[in-house]
């Protein structure tokens, strides 16, 4: 368990404040002068970028809009200024931008009151089934807001349905035979393994595992707000000894556990495709960090963990996705049992002698 003496470092005259709805804001104070506010999220690229510049006094950096008013660019740059925008998580906020670029370069210029229904299925029907969703979830959000602001006197995604979901068994689930193989190319004492040993013992998302740090972590437990929750949900987690020992030895970040180079945060994103590459290096070419936390739960769930305590753990809500590994554990267990009395059955069994054939005199 982490000590309650481990130091708990924070960047010189950076501060928290928690605000009366609950939200965590971080602002930047020398000594007793004017607090500079950090928009970005905590333990992100862009938040140390924002902390350094407050340091500096250099003020925050806006764009001036090209965009003609009343076009859909010009929609979407209203857009981010609400509070329907910034209230999303960051990494939805992410995903939403990817898709709003798109839309700007190619339709950008176009009058907002002449997107149609049709416009919105021709942007779905070009895209893979997975990114029309994600489009489609984009695009609703902008309309939305634009309706209730009254931009539009109509939301053309109205009506608009999601391509239909292929069913699968989504991202693989490590191995053991996985892990020894990243341990072997990545001991204790690297970055890459506190990667993974964070991923591991945790059971965290990618977006909350870049953020864990040591200001999450008292009397050995670490509790965060979930990003995909938008931070409404809070989950609790024990630092066990095996990743302790992983992060004593490092190295880790000022701000996170996981870092990449020269200790900088890294986005979820980059992570991703860093922790990618590194399973690649150890023979890993089908492994994610999703995949982690998949064996996550799949062990709580073979140890005896209920719906309820894998809920806790993982920061899900009601019993559908808990419930998968819970039977999924269940029918393993089952099937071990039944197969034992099947041996035993087979062992016990005897069969029928034949009846001795009389000797005749």
């Amino acid at each position: 368990m982490m000590p309650d003496t481990m130091p708990r470092p924070r960047p010189p005259h950076l501060h928290q404040q928690r605000t009366q709805h609950g939200r965590v804001v971080w602002y930047v104070r020398i000594g007793h002068g004017p607090r500079t506010r950090i928009r970005a999220a905590f333990g992100t690229p862009e938040f140390d970028s924002e902390y350094q510049a407050a340091l500096a006094g250099q003020p925050r950096q806006t764009k001036a809009s090209n965009a003609a008013a009343g076009t859909l660019a010009w929609l979407i740059e209203q857009y981010r200024s609400t509070t329907s925008w910034t209230d999303l998580s960051l990494a939805t906020r992410r995903n939403r931008e990817h898709h709003f670029r798109q839309v700007i370069e190619k339709a950008g210029h176009h009058p907002i009151r002449a997107i149609s229904r049709a416009h919105i299925v021709k942007g779905r029907d070009s895209r893979t089934p997975a990114q029309a969703r994600k489009f489609l979830d984009a695009m609703r959000g902008l309309f939305k807001w634009a309706k209730e602001a009254k931009h539009v006197t109509a939301d053309p995604t109205d009506g608009v349905k999601n391509p239909k979901q292929r069913k699968g068994p989504g991202f693989p689930v490590w191995t053991d035979a996985d892990a020894d193989a990243y341990d072997k190319r990545w001991p204790i004492g690297t970055k890459e393994r506190v990667w993974r040993d964070v991923l591991f013992y945790t059971g965290l998302r990618r977006g909350d595992a870049v953020r864990l740090g040591r200001q999450h972590v008292r009397d050995g437990v670490a509790t965060l707000r979930t990003e995909k929750s938008q931070g409404e949900m809070i989950v609790s987690i024990p630092i066990l000894p095996v990743l302790q020992r992983t992060l004593d030895a490092g190295p880790i970040g000022d701000l996170a556990f996981i870092c990449g180079k020269a200790g900088k945060p890294l986005t979820k994103e980059s992570f991703g495709n860093a922790f990618k590459d590194a399973c690649r290096a150890a023979g890993l070419h089908n492994r994610s960090a999703h995949g982690c936390r998949k064996i996550a739960a799949t062990r709580a769930a073979e140890a005896g963990a209920t719906v309820a305590q894998l809920n806790a753990i993982f920061g899900w809500k009601g019993t559908a996705m808990a419930s998968l590994y819970t039977e999924a554990a269940d029918r393993k267990r089952l099937a071990l049992e039944a197969m034992v009395k099947v041996q035993g059955a087979n062992e016990t069994a005897t069969s029928i002698p034949s009846p001795d054939r009389k000797v005749r005199d």
